[in-house]
């Protein structure tokens, strides 16, 4: 009985990494779905609407009053900002998690790239601050005319905008790798990480543009939004379907 009991174990499969359970893999994608859109959804608000009603293009007087008549909505602003910056470090681990059996190379690369943009991010939240320090300090600021500070601020602003141009690059570069990933999983449909990995493209596009063709960045824009929807449909899928049981054909 013991030398049989050694040779089962000799005739054994070798130990691989257990793949995740279906029912398990479903928890993991409602998960990833919710915390994707607790970080999406506030994000409009810091990204859209503060600047259009802070920044007045082309008119820093005007900017800058602004920034000290709606000191308390920039704050709040900076604060979502720095909301989405934290749950997207949660994204990454709740990614990685639900895609490492289908590639763990393409799952941690998405990871990353996430993850780099955190820091370019938090970076960026500094010339938001810098605006509500030049319109709200005192003693420090008795250098300067009342000229120069507006100047300032317009600057930081534009500062602002030019860091969230950058981050952008990675937010649609972290889709090329997950629309794959989509793809080859099975439990989520074709089209899903199709749609993930034009959105990216959308994304990089419309940084480019805006980095190397400043005047052509209004024309590019609504091409860049419309693919940009393209990554809607996997935090809606995520968050309501979960995953499908990878026997059910879901292309």
């Amino acid at each position: 009985m013991t030398s049989n009991r050694y040779a089962d174990s000799f005739d054994a499969p070798p130990l691989t990494e257990p793949t995740v359970a279906s029912g398990s893999r479903k928890s993991l994608a409602r998960r990833l779905g919710l915390l994707y859109w607790l970080a999406a959804l506030p994000a409009p608000f810091s990204l859209l609407y503060v600047p259009n009603r802070v920044f007045v293009p082309g008119d820093a007087l005007a900017t800058a009053d602004r920034v000290r008549a709606s000191g308390t909505l920039l704050r709040m602003s900076v604060m979502v900002e720095l909301w989405n910056c934290v749950l997207l470090i949660f994204v990454a681990f709740a990614l990685y998690r639900l895609f490492h059996d289908v590639d763990r190379k393409l799952a941690a690369i998405t990871a990353v790239l996430m993850w780099v943009a955190v820091p370019i991010q938090l970076l960026n939240v500094v010339f938001d601050l810098a605006p509500l320090m030049l319109t709200t300090g005192h003693t420090y600021l008795q250098a300067f005319s009342k000229e120069q500070v507006d100047t300032l601020v317009y600057l930081f602003l534009r500062l602002h905008a030019s860091g969230l141009i950058v981050a952008q690059v990675f937010w649609g570069m972290w889709l090329f790798p997950w629309g794959m990933l989509a793809i080859r999983s099975g439990f989520i449909p074709k089209w899903i990480g199709a749609a993930e990995f034009f959105a990216g493209v959308g994304y990089v596009f419309a940084s480019v543009v805006t980095i190397t063709s400043p005047e052509l960045a209004r024309t590019a824009a609504p091409i860049a939004l419309a693919l940009g929807v393209g990554e809607v449909p996997m935090g809606i899928w995520l968050l309501f379907w979960g995953a499908a049981h990878e026997e059910t054909s879901v292309a």
